[in-house]
């Protein structure tokens, strides 16, 4: 049996960072568990005032009046001793930092991890941009018991779900965390139940992997496929986003429209009225951009743009 106490006696410690994160930990209280502490990553300073800020996770769990824990380093001896004082029955990870294995094997369950794709394929840190990107249509999210190789403990609990077609990376996100957040509880569910077996993780296909994105994976080569340059928007909206090069400056693109058609332009040459559209050529056909960002200003939409713009 993994667990001999109640729902409410059992010690869990919370982990996670960004918003993602948020579902989860809310879900889990509302529940009536008890989290003896979260952790959390250090304030960190950001904006033009470089004022220290509070993770998205550490400002929900003030306003719940929990156990905060904000440790520089993971390994730090006086902090794997605070865990241990605090005889966590089971550790709970969503959207956090790797662990030391010193951390991650001291709950006397263990410590299972909240993955936003099915895995074992999109093991990595950006699995809901990479399955965008890849044109899938399907994912989902996965939790499962932590080993010392990233993402492939064995799996606890999985929950698909159906990536539409004008998906962004950010709308999928926003469904995932909830979605998430109640398999977080399931699993808990599951575990004080024992009953599901756990899944080894196989690999008797191709894996697609769901590194993280850095900006040579933003800049769009036009001479692909209209549906390819597609889901690269999509996938990196809104943030980092894909972005080409206009008047010079990087030109940064949330939204738009794929148009399947033959032309007789280069990848890359830009077809506009001045007023109401711009458009791009790829390979197959176009992409007609509808929400942008040039370098130095700020976010619109493209008629709005164009207004400002004058571009030959």
């Amino acid at each position: 049996m993994y667990n001999d106490a109640s729902g409410d006696q059992l010690r869990i410690i919370f982990m996670g960072t960004p918003e993602f994160a948020v579902p989860s930990l809310e879900i889990l209280i509302n529940g009536g568990y008890q989290i003896v502490a979260v952790i959390t990553a250090p304030d960190k300073p950001a904006g033009r005032g470089m004022l220290l800020q509070q993770s998205a996770v550490k400002k929900f769990a003030l306003e719940h009046h929990l156990n905060i824990l904000q440790p520089p380093n993971l390994t730090d001896v006086q902090f794997v001793e605070v865990l241990r004082k605090l005889a966590p029955d089971l550790q709970i990870v969503v959207a956090f930092r790797m662990l030391p294995n010193v951390v991650w094997q001291l709950p006397r369950i263990g410590t299972f991890n909240l993955h936003g794709s099915l895995l074992p394929q999109y093991r990595g840190a950006a699995p809901i941009n990479w399955a965008i990107i890849n044109g899938e249509r399907e994912t989902g999210v996965t939790t499962f018991f932590l080993q010392h190789e990233i993402d492939t403990g064995n799996i606890i609990l999985q929950e698909k779900i159906v990536i539409d077609e004008t998906e962004t990376a950010g709308s999928l996100h926003d469904r995932m965390k909830v979605t998430g957040a109640k398999l977080v509880l399931k699993t808990v569910q599951t575990i004080l139940k024992d009953t599901t077996p756990l899944i080894e993780q196989k690999q008797d296909k191709e894996l697609k992997k769901a590194p993280k994105i850095y900006t040579e994976d933003c800049y769009i080569q036009w001479n692909r496929e209209t549906t390819s340059i597609y889901n690269q928007i999509r996938g990196l909206s809104p943030y980092p986003a894909a972005f080409t090069i206009l008047q010079g400056k990087n030109f940064k693109i949330f939204s738009a429209e794929k148009i399947l058609k033959a032309h007789s332009l280069n990848p890359g040459e830009m077809e506009t009225d001045g007023k109401t559209f711009l458009r791009f050529a790829a390979c197959d056909g176009f992409i007609n951009v509808l929400d942008v960002q040039l370098q130095g200003k700020k976010r619109m939409p493209v008629r709005e743009f164009l207004r400002g713009n004058r571009l030959s």
